[in-house]
């Protein structure tokens, strides 16, 4: 379970971009606050975060010719089995997104991926 470093989105192998966008739709839906030692800091931010992170992911995966599945693209959608967020407050568009996504992070995501592909 990891947010690649945004970075990174338009250079991750198929395998990876894949599941970055199940990850995101994971985290978004009932996964949404279940603790795990590598995406803890996403929720110490608001969700509508997630949303724009998930939305690179999938902006990418249709440049690539995928088509996933376009309630995504409402920020307050969680998919199928969780109920949707009645209300979701957007807030500003940052660079990066996550301030956690540092040039160190992009370096330990550099190497990850590098010894993954």
């Amino acid at each position: 379970m990891r947010l690649w470093h945004e970075a990174l989105i338009q250079k991750l192998p198929r395998q990876q971009l894949l599941g970055q966008h199940r990850e995101c739709a994971a985290l978004r839906g009932n996964g949404w606050g279940r603790k795990h030692a590598t995406v803890n800091y996403v929720f110490q931010h608001s969700p509508y975060k997630l949303f724009q992170f998930h939305m690179l992911v999938m902006d990418e995966m249709e440049r690539l010719g995928y088509h996933p599945d376009q309630n995504w693209r409402k920020p307050e959608y969680r998919g199928k089995t969780c109920p949707a967020y009645q209300e979701l407050t957007p807030c500003a568009l940052t660079k990066p997104i996550y301030p956690e996504h540092n040039a160190t992070y992009l370096q330990l995501c550099e190497r990850l991926l590098a010894e993954r592909t």
